[in-house]
């Protein structure tokens, strides 16, 4: 009889925070730079220099703990993790190991239709980045310790996911909350947002864990549902063929599809943590912690709720608009100054998003959202048809003109006479007596045919409302 298994996962997410500067020195973070120009003795581990820890560093990280409802506690301690590479000049990394920043936070998932789900947070603590290996530089390969010390958080979830589609939905959520704090940019691919999955299986049913496989710094959330998808099904053939699964570190080779050993767990070294002798224990006070807890914004989640519930829109156009911080507030800008958040959604939908660009949290819009706005207005009262609107909003894109400057020049305005539509309506049906006679023995569906004609023949500015209620009378005889 075969074994049906069930997956357990639990992710690592090292999270770059936003400093001007790095975590213990002040030289700057900023992505990009030649090559080792971002350093001093401090992240250099040069001898004699002393680690300075950065405020804002501790503030953002705060900041992100409370977000995600974890405890903060009033004393944390740095301590040294010592391993030797080429990127860790110090020969140790600063982290936090048996009392951290914080522990005991919660994130809430939902995949697809199914019921949301509550993914355990364990802890969250504050630590330094290493350095980059550059590779096919001059010919051969160099450190680049720009990176070296960059402030980062690490967030250890729970064990509590249970399938690859699980864990690309925590990611993505977690993703969107520090975007939304302003302490993370959610950049995969330079790398300033990181994952490592932690994968075993068991039989279903049971509470004992499997043995675990880490598979290391996978930077897209496809990748990491495919990666996952691949160390199950991989561990399901070893255990069901009587094998067994060994501990291991491993990788991920996105163009042969599959996870690579990188290294044993049992050939792992110990990383000799012990505190830090030169840092002291850092101590944040309550009103630390209640000033910080004062400045979380909505957060994406209760964002989405309160769209739902008061603007009633659906499930997906509130996830669409809440993605991006700076989307969700472009969209609430434009439901401020119109007034109608279904409309507004729609529109931003269809039209806007298309060309929206984003880098990091910045973000790009091809119109404002006050000409949006004042767009839509226009479809309000009649002044242009909803197939107008989009003409006028490429228009809008192309120039930078308001919407009632481009209509104005172009002459859309509206036919909202009813005379002078009834003029063209009576012309069209009699330039069209073969039809009449199809739709008034039933063809009823004809009366589209008409509408056009005479949209046509204004060139689509006639109201379309009252095209159809006046055509509808014309055929009827």
């Amino acid at each position: 009889m075969s074994v049906e298994f069930e997956p357990v996962i639990g992710l690592e997410v090292h999270a770059q925070l936003l400093t001007k500067t790095k975590a213990f020195c002040a030289c700057a973070t900023s992505f990009g730079a030649e090559p080792n120009t971002n350093v001093c003795p401090v992240c250099l581990g040069l001898p004699g220099s002393l680690p300075v820890l950065n405020a804002e560093a501790v503030r953002m990280a705060v900041r992100a703990a409370l977000a995600l409802g974890c405890t903060v506690h009033s004393k944390s301690v740095f301590a040294r993790k010592s391993y030797f590479y080429p990127d860790l000049p110090k020969g140790y990394q600063i982290s936090q190991f048996d009392e951290p920043l914080a522990t005991d936070g919660v994130l809430e998932i939902q995949v697809g239709d199914a019921p949301p789900r509550r993914a355990g947070i364990i802890r969250i603590h504050m630590e330094e980045d290493a350095g980059k290996n550059l590779h096919g530089v001059g010919g051969g390969s160099i450190v680049d310790l720009n990176r070296a010390g960059t402030p980062l958080i690490e967030i250890v979830g729970a064990p509590d996911l249970r399938s690859p589609a699980e864990a690309a939905e925590y990611l993505r959520r977690l993703r969107e909350v520090l975007m939304a704090l302003g302490v993370n940019d959610g950049n995969l691919e330079e790398g300033s947002f990181r994952c490592d999955a932690n994968v075993s299986i068991r039989p279903k049913g049971s509470e004992k864990f499997g043995v675990r496989c880490e598979i290391k710094n996978v930077n897209s959330f496809r990748f990491v549902e495919k990666a996952i998808a691949y160390e199950i099904a991989r561990q399901a053939s070893i255990v069901s063929s009587g094998g067994t699964v060994v501990a291991e570190t491993r990788g991920w080779n996105e163009a042969e599809g599959r996870t690579f050993s990188l290294r044993s767990k049992e050939e792992a070294q110990d990383y000799r943590y012990f505190p830090d002798p030169d840092l002291p224990p850092l101590v944040i006070g309550e009103d630390f912690i209640a000033k910080e807890r004062e400045r979380l914004p909505e957060l994406p989640e209760a964002r989405r709720t309160r769209w739902v519930n008061e603007w009633k829109l659906t499930p997906y156009a509130a996830n669409v608009l809440s993605g991006h911080p700076r989307i969700a507030d472009y969209f609430e800008e434009a439901v401020k100054l119109h007034g109608d958040p279904i409309k507004v959604a729609n529109f931003v939908q269809t039209e806007v998003l298309r060309d929206v660009k984003t880098a990091g949290l910045e973000a790009t819009f091809p119109a404002s959202a006050k000409g949006v706005a004042e767009l839509l207005a226009l479809v309000d009262d009649g002044t242009i048809s909803g197939k107008q609107a989009k003409d006028v909003y490429a228009e809008m894109v192309a120039s930078q003109k308001a919407p009632k400057e481009i209509v104005a020049e172009k002459g859309m305005a509206q036919i909202t006479d009813a005379s002078a539509i009834e003029e063209v309506c009576r012309k069209v049906v009699e330039a069209n007596p073969k039809q009449v006679e199809g739709y008034r023995k039933g063809k009823t569906g004809l009366l589209g045919f008409f509408v056009g004609q005479v949209m046509k023949e204004t060139k689509g500015s006639a109201n379309p409302a009252l095209v159809n209620e006046i055509l509808t009378k014309l055929l009827a005889g």
